[in-house]
C-alpha cells in the first residue's frame, strides 16, 4: 500500500449535480470537498487548505469573482491555484478571472479527461514549484555554508599569521636579549673568581641568580616558540641523572633558603647511574616545578622531591616518575583545568601576589609529551599542590 498522501480538490458549486459530476470524474485519485456557496467555500478552503479549488463563477448571493478575491486575500489560501467552471462563453470573464488569479478554466458541460488533465496540471505546477522552493533553499544553504567556509579559512589564516608574527617577535626579541645577559653571568663568573668583600659578594650573588632565572625564562619562550613550529627536537645523549638531580635540587635550595623553607628529596636507588636522553629538557621542566612549589609555598614550608623507576623493560627503556610536592596555598578544580594552557594563570590579576608570564607548566607540559609521558596535578585550595610526570628515558649500555 502506498503511503503517499492523497491531494484534495474542493469543489465549490451551487448546483449539486454539478458537485456529484466532477466528484465522480475526480474521486478515484482525490480526496474531495465540496461547497455550495461562497461562505462556506472560503471556511472551508481555510480549514482544510486543499491543492486545488474548482470554482463556479455564477452562483448566487456571493460570485466566484467574490470568492477567489477573498481567497487571494487571505495569507492561508492565496496560494492555492483556482480553476474557475464557468458555462459562459466569453473571453471578457475569462479575461477577468484571470486578473483576479485564476490559474485555468473548465468548460460546461464536463468532460471527464479535461476535467482530470487540468487538476492534474495545476497539481504538477505546484509539486514542481515545491521542489524547486526547495531547490532553492538547498542552493541557499550550500551557499551560506561555502561562504562560511571560506570566512572560516580566512580567519584561521589571518589567526595563523597573528600568531606566527608573534611567536616570530618573541623568538627574536628573546635571542636578542640573551647576548647582553650572557654577558652579564659571564662577567659574574669573573667577578667571583675575585677577592672580593663578603659583603659584595652577597650582591653578586644575587645578580648572578636573578640573571640566571632570567635565561631560564628566555630559554622557555625560545623553546615554546620551537614547539610551536616542530622546530625543537629532543636529543639522545648519555647523562649522570644524580647529578643532574644534585645541580638541580642545590640551586632550588638556594631560593627555598631564603624563604627558610627545607625540600626534602628521595632518589630511587633502583635508578640507573647513567641514562640516554634530553638532559637539558628534563632538567628545564624539573626547575620549573621546584621554582612553582617554592612561590607558592609560604616561608618555613616543606618542599618534596621524589624521583622512581616506575616501569623497567627488558628492551633497556625505563620509565621515571617523578613528583615534586608543596604544603602551600593549593589549587582549586577549576584552576587546575587552566594550569597547563599557554599565557594561562591561576591568578592573572594585575594585582596578583606571584609573578610569572605562564607559560612554565604549558612548556613543560609538551615536553613532557614529547618524551613519550605524561603530566597531571592533585590538589586543593590551602591544602599544598602535588605535581606528577612521567618520561621514558634508555639505559646506557
Amino acid at each position: 500500500m502506498s503511503n503517499v498522501k492523497k491531494k484534495s480538490v474542493l469543489i465549490v458549486d451551487d448546483e449539486r449535480t454539478n458537485i456529484s459530476t466532477l466528484k465522480t470524474m475526480l474521486s478515484s485519485e482525490y480526496n474531495i470537498y465540496a461547497s455550495s456557496d461562497g461562505e462556506e467555500a472560503i471556511d472551508t478552503a481555510e480549514e482544510f487548505i486543499p491543492d486545488v479549488i474548482l470554482l463556479d463563477i455564477i452562483m448566487p448571493e456571493m460570485d466566484g469573482y467574490e470568492v477567489i478575491t477573498a481567497l487571494k486575500k487571505s495569507e492561508k489560501t492565496r496560494n492555492i491555484p483556482v480553476i474557475f467552471i464557468t458555462g459562459l462563453d466569453s473571453t471578457e470573464a475569462e479575461e477577468k478571472g484571470l486578473t483576479l488569479g485564476a490559474a485555468d478554466y473548465i468548460t460546461k458541460p464536463f468532460h471527464s479527461a479535461i476535467v482530470l488533465m487540468r487538476v492534474k496540471n495545476q497539481i504538477n505546477l505546484i509539486e514542481r514549484f515545491r521542489i524547486e522552493h526547495d531547490l532553492n533553499d538547498v542552493l541557499k544553504l550550500q551557499s551560506d555554508l561555502i561562504a562560511a567556509k571560506k570566512l572560516a579559512e580566512h580567519n584561521r589564516e589571518i589567526a595563523e599569521h597573528s600568531n606566527r608574527a608573534k611567536s616570530e617577535f618573541l623568538s627574536r626579541m628573546s635571542h636578542e636579549m640573551l647576548t647582553p645577559l650572557n654577558v652579564i653571568i659571564g662577567m659574574m663568573e669573573v667577578i667571583m673568581m675575585q677577592n672580593i668583600p663578603e659583603n659584595i659578594e652577597l650582591y653578586i650573588n644575587e645578580t648572578n641568580n636573578a640573571s640566571n632565572d632570567l635565561h631560564r625564562l628566555i630559554n622557555d619562550v625560545l623553546d615554546l616558540s620551537g614547539i610551536e613550529y616542530g622546530l625543537l627536537k629532543l636529543t639522545n645523549s648519555m647523562f649522570e641523572i644524580n647529578t643532574m638531580f644534585k645541580d638541580v635540587l642545590q640551586a632550588a635550595g638556594y631560593k627555598a633558603s631564603k624563604k627558610q623553607q627545607e625540600i626534602i628529596s628521595y632518589i630511587d636507588p633502583a635508578i640507573p647511574v647513567s641514562l640516554m636522553g634530553d638532559e637539558k629538557h628534563l632538567k628545564q621542566v624539573i626547575e620549573n616545578l621546584l621554582a612553582n612549589a617554592i612561590k607558592f609555598t609560604p616561608e618555613q614550608g616543606v618542599i618534596n622531591f621524589e624521583s622512581r623507576v616506575l616501569h623497567d623493560r627488558n628492551n633497556g627503556s625505563i620509565t621515571l616518575q617523578i613528583t615534586v610536592s608543596d604544603n602551600g596555598i593549593g589549587i582549586s578544580k577549576e584552576q587546575q583545568d587552566k594550569l597547563f594552557l599557554i599565557f594561562e594563570q591561576v591568578d592573572g590579576s594585575n594585582t596578583r601576589e606571584y609573578g610569572g608570564i605562564g607559560i612554565g607548566l604549558a612548556l613543560s607540559k609538551r615536553i613532557i609529551e614529547m618524551m613519550g609521558g605524561k603530566i597531571w596535578v592533585e590538589s586543593e585550595l590551602d591544602k599544598g599542590a602535588k605535581f606528577y610526570f612521567t618520561c621514558n628515558l634508555q639505559k646506557a649500555k
